[in-house]
């Protein structure tokens, strides 16, 4: 990205990180109708549910939902339809040898606005097991009370 691009954080998938282990990242944008830009700049959107598909060469986000534009009058669209996302045919045939390894999927991380463009950060992850999770939570804490004493 370049220095003066600016850039506008919407909306976080912040259980990701948690649940998943990242592996890659791409940058997408989104193929939107009408008044959904709107919703979006009003932050009435929500990304914790959205996963991404690869479909006859096409990468569709799915979960993803949009609630309508309070001041709409013409289109009336469904708040968790599915919506193109805008990758090249390499990214796309790139992800798409990534995630037929078992176990692999495209989530979403973030939504933001890139000089009034609507972006997804999305990227390849694999399910983290229970006892993973358990682990991470404990090496938080010690982070945690470690900082804790050394600021005391």
């Amino acid at each position: 990205m370049k220095k003066n691009d600016k850039l506008e954080l919407i909306a976080t998938n912040r259980r990701a990180k948690f649940d998943y282990e990242i592996f890659d990242t791409y940058i997408a944008g989104i193929e939107l109708k009408g008044p959904e830009i709107k919703s979006i700049r009003q932050r009435h959107v929500n990304i914790n549910s959205a996963f991404v598909k690869i479909e006859n060469g096409e990468a569709f986000i799915y979960g993803m939902q949009i609630n309508p534009y309070k001041f709409n009058t013409s289109i009336i669209l469904d708040p968790f339809r599915k919506r193109k996302l805008l990758l090249n045919k390499n990214e796309i045939k790139k992800i798409e040898s990534q995630i037929e390894k078992k176990g692999f999927t495209i989530i979403v991380l973030e939504l933001f606005l890139k000089n009034g463009w609507a972006k997804l950060k999305i990227a390849i992850a694999k399910g983290k097991k229970k006892y993973n999770k358990k682990e991470y939570l404990k090496e938080r804490d010690i982070k945690r009370e470690t900082k804790r004493e050394i600021g005391m």
